[in-house]
């Protein structure tokens, strides 16, 4: 009989914090900017300059390790590890080994399989590296210390997850209770949320776990899940042939479907490390951790259960509206000034979501104001445009945040209550389609629709389509 294999994965999960400044130093955080321009002598590690702890990062990580269960360690430490790469300026990292400020927590995934939680080791603070960019042309490689300094903390669960489908599962999880918390935009393909996948393969039933390898280079959850099954294979094949896995890092090719060696895996020792001499260990008093525990958001579960009380959503809309936290900002803030909650969600679920996924955006980058969306509804709301124009309207609320009233006063697109010249119409399309005509007198209710369509054609979307209708059946008799 055929070996049955289990897989058991563990992620290092590295998330760049949005504060507007550095971990160690003043210099700017936004992502882009010419090469080494957010840069200063403390971030590219030049002799003699000392680092100053920004409040923010540490305030974040307490938020995160608040939301996710953990434990805070109340007298935290900073420590050098020690690497040499030219992307890593000081030849050394800041980052905590011996008393992570975050430890023993945990989040509740639902799977197919039904809910699990999934264990928190630690969550650390530390400092993002450069990055290396290779030149073809020049056969060259140039470093931008841009990203150096960068905050991060990294979140390293328990070996709990048995599938690709329960790691995706967990990510969605800690991404979105990142962005509730406004401690990171969690954006993969920016590589402001990174993952890294240890993973190992042993027999059913087996108490030990196999040799375990890590997988790096991973920017979209597709990938992740690509590289687990990848790497699942792989190392069964290993172990039918007889072979063993070994220890390593390796870097997955999504282009290739394939991963590769990059290094032998190292151990915590030939990393060096001892505690940072340049900082002051961070004391966490009581007073501090209650403050920041009660300045914590509303998260999407709880958001959920009040939906669902106070606007009476259909559990689909809540459930697309709440996995996105710039989503249900936009819709709460638009149905409290319309008032007409289920109408802001059948636009930002139908309209919105079509042009989102045609422009290949995530809900984080919206940037129309619930403002304009409540005017728009409100227009449609008093009859004053069709729904025709309105969807033209929302594509350029859309994409440059325009003044609905404006716009359809400007364009002439107010809908048209002119009876004498809506009448002028009706009896012209009468005219010229008589066989539609002949249809509906056979008993054919559908000719309606024809000739109704056919008159907001005319009338260029500006008629009200009750009206056209009640003015049809009227002429027609």
């Amino acid at each position: 009989m055929a070996k049955q294999y289990e897989t058991v994965i563990g992620l290092e999960v590295h998330v760049e914090l949005a504060t507007k400044t550095k971990i160690f130093c003043g210099c700017s955080t936004a992502f882009g900017g010419p090469a080494n321009t957010h840069t200063c002598p403390v971030c590219t590690g030049m002799p003699g300059s000392l680092p100053v702890l920004n409040k923010q990062v540490v305030e974040y990580a307490i938020a995160v390790g608040l939301a996710t269960n953990c434990n805070i360690t109340q007298f935290c430490k900073f420590d050098r590890k020690n690497y040499f790469y030219p992307d890593n300026p000081q030849n050394y990292q800041i980052s905590q080994l011996y008393l992570p400020i975050c430890r023993n927590g945990g989040v509740e995934i639902e799977t197919s399989e039904g809910k699990k939680i999934v264990g928190i080791h630690e969550i650390h603070m530390e400092e993002d590296a450069g990055k290396l960019i290779h030149d073809e042309r020049e056969e060259c490689s140039l470093v931008d210390y841009n990203r150096s300094g960068v905050p991060l903390i990294e979140i390293v669960s328990e070996p709990n997850m048995r599938s690709a489908e329960e790691v995706i599962a967990y990510l969605e999880k800690l991404r979105l209770i990142i962005q509730y918390l406004g401690a990171s935009d969690c954006k993969l393909q920016e590589g402001s949320m990174r993952a890294d996948v240890n993973l190992s393969v042993r027999e059913v039933g087996a108490e030990k776990y196999g040799t375990r390898t890590e997988m790096k280079n991973l920017n979209s959850f597709k990938a992740i899940a690509r590289a687990i099954e990848g790497e699942r294979e792989r190392q069964i094949e290993l172990l039918e042939s007889g072979k063993e896995v070994v220890q390593e890092t390796r870097r997955w090719d999504d282009t290739k479907e394939c991963s590769y060696t990059m290094r032998s895996k190292e151990d915590a020792q030939d990393y060096r490390y001892f505690p940072e001499p340049d900082l002051v260990p961070v004391v966490i008093s009581n007073e501090w951790i209650a403050q920041i525990r009660a300045n914590q958001p509303e998260f999407r579960t709880e958001k959920m259960k009040r939906y669902k009380e106070e606007y009476d959503l259909p559990d689909y809309d809540i459930e697309i509206i709440t996995g996105s936290k710039r989503l249900a900002d936009i819709f709460e803030a638009t149905a409290a000034i319309c008032n007409q909650p289920k109408k802001v969600s059948n636009w930002l679920m139908g309209e919105n979501l079509r042009l989102l996924k045609e422009k290949e955006m995530d809900p984080e980058d919206i940037t129309f104001s619930p403002e304009n969306l409540a005017k728009l509804i409100m227009l449609v709301d008093k009859k004053e445009i069709t729904n025709t124009v309105a969807k033209e309207v929302f594509e350029l609320i859309f994409e440059k945040d325009i003044q609905p009233e404006t716009y359809v006063e400007e364009k002439g697109l107010k809908t048209v209550i002119d009876e004498g010249k809506l009448r002028a119409t009706v009896e012209k399309v009468i005219e010229q389609n008589p066989q539609s005509v002949e249809d509906y007198h056979n008993g054919k209710e559908k000719a309606i629709g024809f000739l109704v369509g056919q008159t907001m054609k005319a009338m260029q979307g500006k008629a009200d389509p009750g009206m056209v209708n009640k003015l049809l059946k009227e002429l027609l008799q």
